[in-house]
């Protein structure tokens, strides 16, 4: 029985983007996606009888937009995320689709004044949906209060209730493990903690791409007492990056992974609100991508950070859409 899916703030729009032909051969990401039938009743498909994801190339994916910059706002930084999901969209309807899958537009959450909290449960709610129907999961933030948001949805999804040991991944500068009073894009990875904390949970969480500079003593001393896998922004070659991400998938079950654009180097991604001074490279960030994507074990993705107010030449939106064009193969 196909499940209601709950209703987002807004419906998927028709996409475009440069036109070739309408045979296979030609098919770009816009005609892919608009030819898709669209993540609603009767459009997805049934969850697995074992309550099990069973990733495959054939696996249908669903985007889900997340127009929030909220939580930037109050960690003090440079707002404009709100408009990433259709710059996200824009960047990848030209692409040439080369994916062995269907994939459909699910429309965006969008955070209405400073009510972040309600549009990341709103937010979680249909996430969690499209997951126990069997669909391969990206949202498009949003600043990085959509790893929260993300968070609500994975952990309340069928294949995190069933037991399996969740990860996640995050490429980012920043621990984001602030203790605040009022919850921010500062703050999700500590809210996640204390969530699986109280879901009688270990947390198991690593990020690759710290900038130490950027990270104060106490965050590095919560990352420790928490148990977070990190790995420096300087430490990040390919050889050390693959062997740190090896040893994470080789204790989870199901991974959550979250892209934090601001791990790229400035001149790579200069569209976000807190621009890298030295950043990991886009080759080692999109190896993890394939490396993870590879691994069976990819639940749910995010790409957080975006904002086109700040980019040159779309740059930053095109290396986002590249990098989830590169998850989804």
């Amino acid at each position: 029985m196909s499940l209601q899916l709950p209703a987002v703030d807004v419906p998927p729009q028709p996409w475009n983007g440069r036109f070739d032909g309408d045979g296979p051969g030609h098919r770009r990401w816009w005609q892919a996606v608009n030819s898709a039938p669209t993540p609603g009743p009767g459009a997805a498909k049934e969850a697995p009888a074992d309550g099990m994801p069973h990733p495959s190339s054939g696996q249908p994916a669903a985007l889900l937009g997340f127009s929030s910059d909220e939580g930037v706002r109050r960690n003090k930084g440079r707002t404009g995320a709100a408009a990433a999901p259709a710059a996200l969209r824009k960047a990848l309807g030209p692409l040439a689709f080369h994916l062995d899958r269907s994939v459909a537009d699910a429309g965006d959450v969008v955070v209405s004044g400073e009510d972040l909290e309600a549009g990341q449960e709103r937010l979680g709610q249909v996430l969690a949906e499209l997951l126990d129907t069997g669909h391969q999961t990206v949202v498009l933030g949003g600043g990085h209060e959509t790893a929260y948001a993300s968070y609500l949805g994975v952990s309340a999804s069928l294949a995190v209730r069933s037991g399996q040991r969740l990860g996640v991944l995050n490429l980012d500068a920043h621990f984001d493990l602030r203790d605040e009073p009022v919850a921010s894009s500062g703050t999700p990875f500590l809210q996640m903690a204390r969530a699986e904390a109280d879901a009688g949970r270990e947390f198991r969480y690593a990020v690759a791409g710290i900038s130490e500079p950027n990270n104060t003593r106490v965050l590095f001393d919560t990352a420790d007492k928490l148990g977070v896998r990190y790995l420096l922004d300087e430490d990040c070659d390919a050889d050390r990056t693959r062997d740190f991400v090896a040893e994470f998938l080789a204790d989870i079950d199901v991974l959550y992974l979250t892209i934090d654009l601001d791990v790229l180097p400035a001149a790579v991604a200069p569209g976000v609100s807190a621009p890298a001074a030295y950043g990991v490279p886009l080759t080692v960030i999109a190896a993890v991508c394939r490396q993870v994507a590879r691994s069976g074990k990819l639940l749910h993705v995010d790409v957080a950070e975006l904002n086109p107010a700040f980019d040159i030449d779309g740059r930053t939106a095109k290396t986002a859409a590249r990098l989830i064009d590169t998850l989804l193969r």
